[in-house]
């Protein structure tokens, strides 16, 4: 473990030891090697189905591939003497998250029904480095969030001072600029790194009709037979995931055309933003405003616009931006009148409906079977209110479980919402598309569908078993935690879910030691195990500040594997570390 000096003449040594297998590895080996030194491939191909829950998936051959690739790993050999595993190897295979993760890494859900079947990775200002006021413009952070396989990236479109360019930037605030075709190009080389499926470009737009047309030609231009045109104004339902492979879809509010007043004279453009509302709370934002926000109340205001009062021929309005209009897939826009209005399913067409976190709140109290039932067909986008300054988030799960597909975050931000996002989209192999439950597309006989504020019954309880820890002594400093001695780690493991689901436990603290053993169980019954992340977190004990912070992860308790396995670790960014990991057991009763 080392040495820790206090002061100049005084220095405690702590003794380092290799933590023995759990007795319940000890067991297992065991049991399936028959009493003997070492397991077959045989042997473990029985472990496997029959504590991993490997069923029909896993084969001999898979077996005896795994004793292979331990024993090069561990002992460096490409001839083997020996084909079995000692339970030193047993244990080391456990362990490690490269050979035995906690959950699938291959998409294995049905990809061909309609996009709006699915909850979508969907991130939010994605062209910013940091908070929403002063930071830089830049293609990084869309890099990085299609690296970790958001599907969602948003823009927003303003053009530059001498109006013959299209800039990417957060309007009214300080950050500098980034040019709209550099941020084109860079979706265009990173889109399918991390997945196949479609990338969906939401512009939240500020143009002239004539910078639309500009706007037009680039994505052209860039994206070519990748960008999914529609062939008809709108959609009656939208294609699949599968049938979307490799491509680009472009989501705004379409362009309205010029309008001519009784008088002959041409108004002003009518302002064809999907503006998120900043700084405004659901009760000030009026029927002005440039963005499809809902107040979340039933009441109409009829009060229009000049515009909206103005008389127009349809021979009179033509539009300068009809290429960019037929580019436009998903079609965004705010519907006059009340949010139960804006929530009416349309049989012809499909569309997307933006809310800000407080508007979907309020909107759940009064029209949650609305929502519910128009999420089942139409897109719903929900954002975070324009007073998080800092790209803080908020709690992803009041959209997802009315079924909207995209709730939008803030990649550039941390902490444990967007540990939550991550956990969500760790499912289906990471292709950042995740069917949602069923009970979220299903009608009933007389049209009624799923109530989230319904309380149910115990359908299914999680067993959670924490065994052990390590790894913290190669990816961090002796000091990191405490300055005269190891770190006093424990664990906290919770649900995240429907109200009636969350709960919180955690282990014991071991003193001293950076291979903490625990060997605890805490079992979790859930109401909506379809709707349920596992959260884990290690913490170091401190008697007189804030415990410091050892790592983190969240999964999706529907696509845990049940049997003992390695949990690797991410940091606050949620970034994987290199060598943190727990031991843990999972179990379905």
């Amino acid at each position: 473990m080392g040495s820790y000096r206090i002061c100049v003449c005084f220095t405690r040594r702590f003794k380092g030891t290799e933590a023995a297998p759990p007795l319940d590895v000890k067991e297992a080996f065991n049991k399936y090697a028959l009493g003997g030194t070492h397991m077959t491939a045989d042997q473990l191909h029985r472990f496997l189905v029959e504590v991993q829950g490997g069923g029909d998936c896993i084969s001999v051959a898979d077996a005896q591939r795994i004793v292979e690739q331990v024993l090069h790993k561990r002992h460096h050999i490409t001839k083997f003497k020996r084909h079995t595993l000692t339970l030193d190897d047993f244990h080391h295979y456990l362990f490690s998250p490269e050979f035995n993760p906690p959950i699938g890494t291959k998409v294995h859900q049905v990809m061909t029904a309609p996009l709006s079947h699915y909850y979508i990775y969907t991130g939010h200002n994605s062209y910013l480095t940091g908070n929403q006021l002063t930071s830089d413009c830049s293609v990084v952070p869309i890099i990085k969030a299609l690296n970790r396989g958001v599907r969602v990236v948003e823009l927003d479109l303003w053009s530059n001072s001498k109006e013959d360019n299209v800039h990417v930037l957060h309007g009214r605030t300080l950050t500098p600029p980034v040019e709209l075709i550099t941020c084109l190009e860079s979706i265009k080389e990173h889109a399918f790194a991390a997945s196949p499926y479609p990338v969906i470009i939401t512009l939240e737009d500020h143009l002239t009709s004539d910078l639309q047309a500009k706007v037009a030609e680039m994505l052209t231009q860039t994206f070519g037979d990748m960008l999914f045109s529609p062939t008809s104004e709108s959609l009656k339902e939208f294609p699949s995931p599968d049938k979307l492979k490799y491509r680009i879809i472009i989501s705004t509010k379409p362009p309205a055309a010029k309008r001519v007043k009784k008088n002959g004279k041409r108004s002003k453009e009518t302002k064809d933003s999907d503006e998120d509302e900043r700084g405004k709370e659901p009760s000030d934002i009026t029927n002005d405003q440039e963005d499809d926000d809902m107040s979340g109340t039933d009441t109409t205001d009829h009060s229009l616009d000049d515009e909206d009062n103005e008389d127009c021929a349809p021979e009179l309005c033509p539009s300068s931006s009809s290429a960019y209009k037929r580019q436009i897939a998903i079609h965004a826009g705010k519907p006059k009148g009340s949010l139960k209005e804006a929530l009416k399913v349309e049989a012809d067409k499909v569309r997307r409906l933006s809310l800000s976190e407080q508007a979907l709140e309020k909107a759940a109290e009064l029209h949650g079977s609305d929502i519910v039932r128009f999420t089942q067909k139409n897109f719903l986008r929900i954002y975070p209110k324009g007073t998080r300054f800092n790209s803080s988030n908020y709690k992803p799960l009041i959209g997802w479980k009315y079924g909207a597909q995209m709730v939008a975050f803030n990649m550039q931000g941390y902490g444990k919402y967007l540990w939550m996002m991550d956990g969500m989209f760790r499912s289906n192999g990471g292709c950042g598309y995740v069917k949602k439950p069923d009970f979220l597309l299903s009608t009933g006989p007389d049209n009624q569908v799923f109530d989230p504020k319904t309380e149910l019954p115990v359908t299914k309880t999680l067993k959670v078993k924490v065994y052990m820890g390590d790894g913290w002594h190669l990816d961090f400093k002796k000091t990191d935690f405490d300055l005269y001695s190891p770190p006093d780690f424990y664990t906290k493991v919770g649900i995240v879910g429907v109200p009636a689901d969350k709960k919180k436990k955690k282990t014991k603290t071991i003193e001293d030691n950076w291979r903490p053993v625990w060997e605890e169980e805490f079992t979790f019954p859930l109401t909506v195990p379809e709707m349920a992340l596992l959260r884990v977190e290690v913490l170091d004990y401190n008697t007189s500040e804030k415990d410091d912070f050892g790592g983190q992860t969240c999964l999706p308790v529907a696509e845990l594997r049940q049997g003992i396995h390695a949990v690797p670790l991410f940091n606050r960014k949620g970034e994987p570390y290199n060598s943190v990991r727990l031991l843990m057991r999972f179990e379905f009763i």
